[in-house]
């Protein structure tokens, strides 16, 4: 039987290989960001460390992410994590078209209709047009029958709070806000490992709606809203809030993996490496060379060894970790 006190054998950090999810309102090519323009369907998201992505590099290459996290939970999370499980979904979103008008539960909600968790996200912008813009809350003194009354009528839009979006914005959706993502950026997401979405209006597309539940999901104030960057010595922290944190590393020719957990972070958690523009190499002792090309994402285990990154050229690095209660830094969003 194995002894709890041990620590895991050290799990080296290793590519996933993204999952490309057809949606209605998606795009028939992604290029430059992605080369799978032979896709026969519209494809609205790249999920980087969905579930259902491979492990691409290391010895558990072919593994599914889920089965390597039922395998060796300690080994990517460390021996004191509070929940089991992958516990961030981070998505890239291509949105051709405007998605749906829709809301997501939070943690209690979730919990009242048997899911494990609800869903916050927030949303990085890789990318945007002159007039891009986002849907984020409701304007002040808009009621539930208001809503429900606009929502049948086909004219929910203009209850909606419009936020423009500009390369580089952080925005902040905490669940229960009422939101929608209007095609002219690429954003990078960053969520709960939670696919829970209530519907509230499609813009007439065959899809089912899920009214009631978005309705009792619905929070009049919240704290969603842009988020500005905070610059420290070492790095820029985009957000920090209670799931997750996300910041930029700056990398100059190389960095060793020592300096990557920042002030309050544990030196020993998960985290995540996705290259924003740029690639980069990962190598340490023990393990082969890890490429993480534009666009891609590397896994970082709470027990991987000592590495260092190497920049290939024009390297922008989003380091991207979960916060637990206990390392939960707690910045006011």
């Amino acid at each position: 039987m194995p002894n709890p006190n041990t620590p895991p054998a050290p799990l080296a950090p290793f590519r996933i290989a993204p999952w490309f999810r057809p949606m209605v309102w998606g795009s028939p090519d992604l290029r430059p960001w992605y080369d799978c323009h032979t896709y026969a369907e519209l494809i609205g998201e790249v999920w980087l460390t969905g579930d259902e992505c491979l492990v691409e590099t290391g010895p558990q290459a072919g593994k599914s992410l889920a089965a390597l996290f039922a395998e060796q939970q300690d080994a990517l999370l460390g021996a004191n994590a509070p929940a089991p499980g992958s516990p961030l979904l981070l998505k890239v979103i291509f949105a051709n078209q405007k998605l749906s008008v829709q809301v997501h539960p939070d943690d209690k909600m979730a919990n009242k209709y048997g899911q494990p968790r609800g869903k916050t996200e927030c949303w990085y912008a890789l990318a945007a047009e002159p007039d891009a813009a986002v849907a984020l809350g409701l304007k002040p003194g808009v009621t539930l029958p208001q809503v429900k009354a606009e929502i049948a009528a086909g004219t929910l839009e203009q209850s909606l709070n419009a936020l423009p979006v500009h390369v580089g914005d952080m925005i902040f959706v905490d669940a229960g806000t009422v939101h929608a993502i209007w095609p002219g950026a690429v954003i990078l997401e960053t969520q709960q490992n939670c696919d829970i979405t209530y519907r509230m209006f499609d813009y007439g597309r065959p899809r089912e709606l899920h009214i009631d539940k978005s309705l009792e999901a619905t929070k009049f104030q919240t704290r969603a809203g842009k988020i500005p960057p905070q610059p420290l010595p070492d790095r820029t922290t985009l957000i920090d809030v209670e799931y997750f944190c996300v910041q930029r590393i700056p990398v100059v020719a190389t960095r060793e993996s020592s300096t990557l957990p920042g002030p309050g972070q544990p030196a020993n958690g998960l985290a995540y490496l996705f290259a924003a523009a740029g690639s980069a190499q990962i190598s340490g002792p023990g393990f082969e060379p890890v490429t993480l090309p534009p666009r891609g994402i590397v896994a970082v285990p709470a027990s991987a060894p000592d590495f260092l990154i190497h920049d290939l050229g024009g390297l922008d690095l989003l380091r991207i970790t979960p916060n637990w209660p206990s390392n939960s830094a707690g910045t006011s969003a």
